[in-house]
């Protein structure tokens, strides 16, 4: 009866220690290793601020005014998830800000806003550090088709 407890003992005590290394970073043995491995992690999550401006129908870049916006709108053409500066509608100033978009390749876009008075197209664009500006934003202009 005593080797059969002394056994138990013995694998309740592995059982415990086995489950109290849960998460990579306890069973990882060096710190390079745990630095290597948080890089990675960090490259996985990097997002990227997208300042929002317009074109106008003569090319002109637009990077202040109100214009009639219902919001700015990025949509990843991999993944269809979308990235959106909605206020509520109608007018907004610009230039508009959208913090938080990871990398990768999107379309970008505006709604009309509640007057209907301007129409915009869309541009489809790579987000990556190839394309942050001197002002660390990655700055897209979305295109007025019409407007009245």
């Amino acid at each position: 009866m005593k080797k059969f407890t002394v056994k138990a003992l013995l694998c309740a005590g592995l059982i415990s220690v086995v489950a109290s290394c849960s998460s990579n970073d306890d069973l990882i043995s060096s710190n390079a290793e745990r630095e290597q491995l948080s890089s990675k992690e960090v490259s996985k999550t990097k997002t990227y601020q997208i300042r929002y401006g317009l074109l106008s129908q003569s090319g002109v870049k637009i990077l202040s005014g109100s214009y009639d916006v219902g919001s700015f709108v990025a949509t990843n053409t991999a993944t269809g998830e979308t990235f959106e500066t909605y206020a509520g509608g109608g007018f907004q100033s610009l230039p508009k800000y959208y913090d938080g978009v990871p990398a990768g390749t999107y379309t970008f876009s505006a709604m009309q806003g509640q007057g209907g008075w301007v129409g915009y197209g869309s541009v489809t664009g790579v987000v990556s550090d190839n394309q942050v500006d001197a002002d660390g934003y990655i700055t897209v202009y979305i295109p007025i088709v019409w407007e009245e």
